[in-house]
């Protein structure tokens, strides 16, 4: 990835969908918020809104497993999110394994009120520190 790409990554849930923004070169993830429409048409409504906002040029979205690495239901339904942003977005896509971030945060206080949002955080971090260990591996 090109130096200074940003990038907006997704904690997708049935319900809520945790949302955050960073760039290459911070590679820190900075929670935005939470959409929770009812609505699918009105969630991807924001999600333009976001887009249009922030312009990334990569997207991420969290992928729920088992934590033995196994696929789940909500697996299934994350992908098919991922792929319906591909699909009307025309941004590339990357899946991230999130089996720990909400777990990592339940814990903390502070987190509880836009736990979702910090939850896509950590996963655009995880995202970024992943892309550095694959940059290292080819360099060294």
């Amino acid at each position: 990835m090109p130096s200074g790409q940003g990038v907006m990554a997704f904690d997708y849930g049935t319900r809520r969908i945790g949302v955050a923004i960073g760039n290459s070169i911070s590679r820190v993830g900075h929670p935005l918020k939470t959409i929770s429409h009812a609505n699918a048409q009105m969630r991807f409504q924001e999600i333009e809104d976001l887009l249009k906002e922030w312009q990334p040029d990569q997207l991420v979205v969290g992928l729920p497993v088992h934590p033995d690495g196994t696929e789940h239901e909500m697996t299934q339904k994350a992908k098919r999110f991922g792929n319906q942003l591909h699909g009307r977005f025309h941004l590339p896509v990357q899946w991230v394994d999130e089996r720990y971030t909400s777990a990592v945060l339940e814990g903390d206080a502070k987190m509880q009120d836009n736990l979702d949002s910090h939850s896509a955080a950590l996963i655009l971090e995880q995202f970024f520190a992943e892309l550095a260990a694959k940059q290292n591996k080819s360099i060294g």
